[in-house]
């Protein structure tokens, strides 16, 4: 069943998240709130997807557009409410394309609205013949919701907000979840009879249900899980939600065959990829397009962003971000691989060692208390203790290269740009302005003074 078009309300300002931000632009598991809707409204057949801004127009706006390309943006006007909204909406979509079929509402406050529920209403609207249907769910607490009002037969009268529920309405569980599926032509004709004679002087949207009761059955269909269209108004509801959710993911990788010690200080989020026989230990935190593969160890007390992790590799108590790790290489404790790294299989990044876009070949170590930057080191070297690759002269970044089968003492500095060849031998101390031929043995002479008391 397709949908002509969809509406994506992203106007509203979010006072409660007590932010400088609009609410749909924080985050959840590594996605805006806003992208997460767009993206659940994109699995449904959909021709078009709309979303209305006002708060942060701008902001809000390039979230959408950066998520689809295609989104149509749509201002609102002075005039409040979710019901005007629509009609600002409906006005742009009028204007681009013959609105027919149906037509799909959604909120941007929720962030696990997922594309199954989106069907699942779709659905049932269908098979109901239904004017219009609305999405709820049943709570223990329905504290600030929308009730549903059913009469004796379970049909859907009207919604009514928080601040005109009288203490009988309050008392109703099923709440609404501020998702919609209209029939074009009911839609617009229901929101062109809405008025602002309410408590908060709004537009409200859930009165053109009970308008749209002259063209037909409004139903409601309970989601199946309430987890996915509960809405988020503060920072302690976005909390439990989050902490709810990444506990389904945890439980849904310890399912695939990955052993979580303690999913209570575990965060993965949804775009992370994990093969059979990780392990994870606790206070790990796995994010963005990272992917671990198997028998690989992370943790404990790591930080993954869009890393690439390789078989049988371990990571321990690290900061990896944007670097690719080869099979079996040893990061941590106390590291940091900044962007743009690739260390083949066999490497060590050992304790307190920092690098930026250095490529490490096959069983070359980095043991501790260096940094290695803009650099390339050959197969088989070893770097000792407290090097640095001086890369930066104030003004450029320049590139540091190192042979094969190398091994600097401690202390070493390497004033880039230089190149280190194959086989050399280097002293501790050592400061290493010029390049240095194949097999070579380097050092700096440096006298030791010592004055008595």
């Amino acid at each position: 069943m397709s949908v002509g078009a969809a509406i994506i309300l992203a106007a509203g300002e979010g006072t409660r998240m007590k932010s400088a931000d609009p609410k749909v632009l924080h985050q959840l598991a590594g996605q805006t709130f806003l992208e997460r809707v767009i993206r659940a409204v994109q699995g449904v057949d959909c021709q078009t997807i709309s979303v209305v801004v006002r708060y942060q127009a701008e902001r809000v706006g390039a979230e959408a557009q950066r998520v689809d390309q295609h989104v149509v943006l749509v201002e609102q006007d002075d005039i409040p409410g979710t019901g005007r909204a629509v009609q600002c909406a409906l006005a742009e979509l009028d204007r681009l394309q013959k609105l027919e079929g149906r037509i799909l509402i959604a909120a941007s406050d929720m962030p696990l609205l997922d594309s199954a529920t989106l069907q699942a209403l779709l659905d049932d609207h269908e098979q109901s013949h239904n004017a219009a249907t609305v999405l709820t769910c049943m709570l223990e607490d329905p504290t600030g919701y929308g009730r549903i009002i059913r009469d004796s037969d379970g049909h859907v009268l009207r919604i009514v907000e928080q601040k005109d529920a009288n203490s009988s309405e309050l008392a109703v569980r099923e709440v609404n979840t501020s998702v919609y599926v209209f029939e074009a032509h009911v839609l617009q004709q229901a929101v062109a009879s809405l008025d602002d004679d309410n408590a908060q002087g709004e537009f409200y949207l859930t009165d053109a249900l009970e308008h749209a009761k002259a063209y037909g059955n409004v139903g409601a269909f309970t989601a199946p899980d309430a987890l996915a269209v509960q809405g988020v108004n503060d920072r302690v509801q976005l909390a439990h939600l989050a902490k709810a959710h990444n506990m389904r993911v945890c439980e849904y990788w310890m399912r695939q065959g990955v052993t979580i010690l303690d999913p209570e200080t575990t965060w993965i989020e949804d775009d992370v990829k994990l093969e059979h026989d990780v392990t994870i230990l606790p206070g790990s935190f796995l994010q963005g397009h990272t992917t671990v593969a198997h028998h690989a160890i992370v943790g404990p007390y790591t930080t993954l962003i869009d890393a690439t992790v390789g078989a049988e590799a371990h990571v321990e108590r690290s900061r990896v971000q944007e670097t690719q790790l080869g099979e079996r290489a040893n990061i941590g404790p106390w590291t940091y691989l900044r962007p743009g790294n690739v260390l083949a299989a066999d490497t060590k990044a050992g304790a307190f060692v920092e690098m930026k876009k250095a490529h490490i070949d096959q069983g070359t170590k980095v043991p501790h208390l260096s940094y290695i930057g803009d650099a390339h080191l050959g197969e088989h070297t070893n770097i000792g203790g407290g090097s640095i690759t001086a890369n930066y002269d104030g003004v450029h970044k320049h590139h540091t290269e190192i042979g094969a089968d190398v091994h600097l003492g401690a202390g070493t500095m390497m004033v880039a740009p230089v190149t280190i060849g194959n086989r050399v031998t280097g002293g501790a101390g050592a400061v290493i302005r010029h390049d240095v031929a194949d097999g070579a043995t380097v050092y700096s002479e440096n006298t030791q003074h010592e004055v008595q008391k």
